[in-house]
């Protein structure tokens, strides 16, 4: 059964949720002509300094798409510094000079006409701006990546996979928790702000208030109005607010596409203008998995998508891409497609519509003569690919149900959207009923993410509101009273107050093991952070009783590759280095490293830690070629995961280069 939730949105009112922008620079346009413009593209900012527009274009997103219109007596010096930006895709020249035309369109493609009447601007960007709009060629797709195989990159990897994870999640979560009945009226205000006196759109908007209906949501997607538009967006860059707001569209669309499945295989096409940096992550997951994180609109038409690509030119910043899609309906799909062309609002045009989120495996890329890149997709089943397991057992470790309310915060805190995740919870905690139990875990989520903002205080104060709630609702000695308190006692350790932290500590200890008995794995967690303290107090004979007491728990009820049994060991053979215990510290440390490898985390930072130390033990020992082994181990996995800049890196080289000199 779905859950009902619906939030406040506080989208700036100057944001542009459109990905087009006009902007002028130097040219006072008329009212009349400004309304014009708008009416083709509804962002439309003028500039008079060529400084505060330089800055502005640089700060939109390459994935966005600017038009710029500027005066000739501005232009060279001007236009030299922005047409490299991938943003910059059209520019037009207003000049007297009738002859600077060709001049200017073979200084670059992206010069599209200088104009000399201001009354064929419009008209000039209409033609350019509604060619773009039927073919969607240049329209950014989110594509997320995933991939089964060992890499030698698996920092970069890893990372790549579990964003992959969590975008299926956010998708599943926002199709699970139904919309409130209000969140339409709530879109429906926002873009009359969005669209305030631009009159063709409120127009739009006027008809989608009186006359939408669920089974028109197909209707109203191919129209390519502002639903389309600012949803398409808002996938791209994950702008939650606005997809809160989309969930009764997006769920319409989900319901149509069902009700409409297709009853034979199809193929499809895309063509689609993909920056360089995308078609080498393309390049790199041949073979591997593709997510599609928008609504995906194909056409069953070869060569009438193929022509479109060639009538474009080509550009240093884009390539020309030509996706062929498979799809098979008598398989289990994980998500919906169909055929859209009998409910579309353009009825010429044979299209296919596939689901936000939809799998596919790259089969295969080739690059024609023309310069096209072709690349097949096969869209998944369910049994086609092991990515369910994966979503399924990450779902399983947090407690994830797509219609429980508090899933979309967990999801936005592990996607490190932070602030989302923390005004979502803030809103659950004004929604819920004061003695209902979900309060607790908000309380809890907003103890978790305010401390991952560091905002220390805040996160004491949403902990203990959380034991304040759990005592109201239940006994003294309930275990999630004593996960608040080892929450708190983290808190406080990060804080650098070792005593309040070890007081926090053993009030969960105490109710840990009444409750859940004396081996349980969070009585070893409670243990192991007991013995980080004791470390951080240079308490290094109680800190190595209580790392031992959590390891002789912990083996019993955890696979041997699990990471957390890596870093245990690891913390064991920091005491021992500093106790000068070298050979067990060693010991230790090669333990750690079995740990990680085993659990596929070989390449992770921490890892990189753990080698960086044996290095450091190596030196110690007067071991100086075994030492830099280790070193310039560690030294790798660093570079692969943070800048050339960052302190562990220019540490680590400077301890390399002095143990080099020792050799």
């Amino acid at each position: 059964m779905s859950t009902t939730v619906r939030t406040n949105s506080t989208i700036e009112e100057n944001e542009n949720l459109e990905t087009f922008y006009i902007i002028c620079l130097g040219d006072s346009i008329k009212n009349e002509i400004r309304q014009e413009l708008r009416s083709i593209i509804n962002y439309l900012l003028v500039f008079e300094d060529e400084q505060q527009c330089l800055q502005y274009i640089d700060s939109v997103s390459k994935y966005d798409q600017v038009i710029l219109i500027v005066k000739r007596k501005l232009s060279q010096h001007f236009i030299s510094q922005i047409v490299h930006l991938q943003q910059i895709i059209s520019i037009y020249i207003h000049s007297n000079d009738k002859n600077a035309n060709e001049q200017w369109r073979k200084s670059s493609n992206k010069v599209k006409q200088v104009i000399v009447q201001r009354n064929e601007l419009a008209q000039c960007i209409r033609k350019d701006y509604n060619r773009r709009q039927f073919y969607n060629l240049d329209e950014t797709l989110p594509m997320k990546f995933f991939n089964s195989k060992k890499t030698d990159e698996k920092f970069l990897t890893t990372s790549l996979n579990d964003d992959f994870i969590y975008s299926q999640m956010l998708i599943d979560c926002l199709i699970g928790t139904t919309s409130s009945s209000n969140d339409r009226n709530e879109l429906v205000a926002l873009c009359k702000q969005q669209y305030k006196n631009n009159s063709d759109e409120l127009n739009i908007l006027e008809e989608f208030e009186k006359d939408y209906l669920p089974e028109r949501s197909l209707w109203w997607y191919t129209r390519h109005s502002f639903l389309y538009r600012l949803m398409n967006k808002a996938f791209r860059i994950e702008n939650i607010d606005l997809l809160l707001l989309f969930r009764f569209f997006i769920r319409d669309i989900r319901q149509q596409l069902i009700a409409n499945k297709a009853a034979s295989a199809i193929r499809a096409y895309r063509g689609q203008l993909i920056c360089k940096e995308d078609l080498e992550l393309l390049t790199k997951f041949s073979g591997e998995f593709i997510s599609m994180n928008s609504f995906l609109l194909a056409s069953s038409d070869y060569e009438q998508t193929r022509s479109a690509l060639l009538s474009f030119t080509s550009s240093y910043q884009v390539e020309k891409v030509l996706f062929e899609i498979n799809a098979n309906p008598q398989s289990d799909n994980l998500r919906a497609f169909s055929n859209v062309t009998s409910f579309s609002y353009y009825r010429n045009k044979e299209e296919v519509l596939f689901m936000i989120g939809s799998i596919f495996r790259l089969v295969r890329m080739d690059r024609d003569i023309n310069g096209i890149w072709h690349i097949q997709l096969n869209l998944c089943a369910n049994n086609d690919h092991p990515l369910q397991s994966f979503i399924q057992q990450k779902k399983s470790e947090f407690d994830i149900l797509d219609t429980d309310l508090l899933s979309l915060g967990f999801i936005l805190e592990h996607m490190n959207k932070l602030d989302d995740a923390e005004k979502y919870y803030r809103f659950l905690t004004n929604q819920l009923p004061t003695d209902h139990n979900d309060r607790n875990r908000c309380y809890h989520a907003l103890g978790e993410v305010t401390q991952k903002k560091g905002d220390y205080n805040a996160s004491l104060k949403w902990y203990k509101k959380s034991i304040e709630h759990d005592l109201q609702m239940s006994k003294e000695d309930d275990p999630n009273i004593a996960t608040s308190h080892n929450s708190i006692a983290v808190v406080y350790s990060r804080k650098g107050d070792y005593a309040l932290a070890l007081e926090s500590y053993r009030k969960a200890l105490e109710i840990w093991k009444k409750t859940l008995g004396e081996d349980h794995p969070d009585v070893a967690m409670c243990y192991n952070n007991m013995g980080i303290i004791y470390h951080e107090e240079g308490k290094y004979s109680d800190a190595l009783e209580f790392y031992h007491k959590s390891w002789n728990i912990r083996q019993k009820h955890i696979p041997v590759e699990n990471p957390s049994l890596g870093q245990l060991h690891a913390c064991i053979g920091n005491v021992h280095c500093r106790l000068r215990n070298y050979d067990l510290a060693l010991e230790h440390y090669n333990l750690s490293l079995e740990a990680f490898e085993k659990s596929f985390l070989s390449h992770y930072p921490a890892v990189a830690m753990v080698l960086r130390n044996m290095g450091l033990v190596c030196q110690a020992k007067n071991q100086y070629q075994q030492a830099l082994v280790y070193l310039k181990k560690a030294a790798t996995i660093y570079r692969q995961s943070v800048s050339a800049t960052h302190p562990d890196i220019v540490r680590i080289e400077k301890t390399i280069r002095y143990v080099s000199s020792k050799i």
